[in-house]
């Protein structure tokens, strides 16, 4: 089913840190009423993540940094436990996760897959996330991680099953995380 979508006005609200836009469009539906909206889109570009996962060890490798959309959102501390991510700026995925996975985990990413590109939260947000998998080992370590200049990022190497017990816990709350977790959970790659 296609809609015949015609736009009315598209205008910035705010371009602090992202772009928050308002946009109004007609939407001709399949009954041919035309109906007009209104909404509100934020822009924070594409991104992607990257799940390091060690076969031999049964271990993964998470960040636990501070997120202030959760704290607003009821989070206490604002600290959440997440897959190793950023924006792509004007990089291609892979070059992102690679660049990421040494900023923040201090791992160099050598084979990477990709398993997934996915909206975040399509009914507002604009992002796409690429979502990765590729495993490590003690040698792939290049520093200590913890991420760059603002970011205050504490690195966490943990038993896959201990991860997965995270999750059903709710303790491991970031989308991105959980499906990349699930993901090497139903591939049986921990196995």
């Amino acid at each position: 089913m296609s809609l015949n979508v015609e736009l009315i006005k598209d205008k910035i609200l705010s371009e602090n840190y992202f772009v928050l836009r308002n946009i109004t469009y007609d939407l001709t539906r399949k009954d041919g009423e035309v109906v007009r909206h209104k909404r509100e889109v934020y822009d924070r570009g594409n991104g992607a993540a990257v799940l390091l996962y060690n076969r031999e060890k049964k271990s993964v490798v998470l960040i636990r940094q501070f997120r202030v959309a959760t704290w607003v959102n009821g989070n206490p501390d604002g600290m959440l436990i997440e897959a190793c991510a950023g924006l792509l700026d004007d990089d291609e995925p892979e070059v992102c996760i690679r660049k990421e996975a040494i900023e923040e985990t201090g791992y160099r990413v050598n084979a990477a897959e990709k398993v997934f590109e996915l909206y975040t939260s399509p009914g507002g947000v604009t992002e796409l996330i690429h979502l990765f998998i590729a495993e490590y080992d003690d040698a792939s370590r290049a520093n200590e991680g913890g991420g760059v200049e603002d970011e205050e990022i504490e690195v966490l190497e943990m038993p896959f099953s201990e991860a997965l017990e995270k999750v059903r816990q709710g303790v491991i709350r970031d989308a991105k995380t959980v499906l990349l977790l699930q993901h090497l959970q139903l591939r049986g790659i921990m196995d």
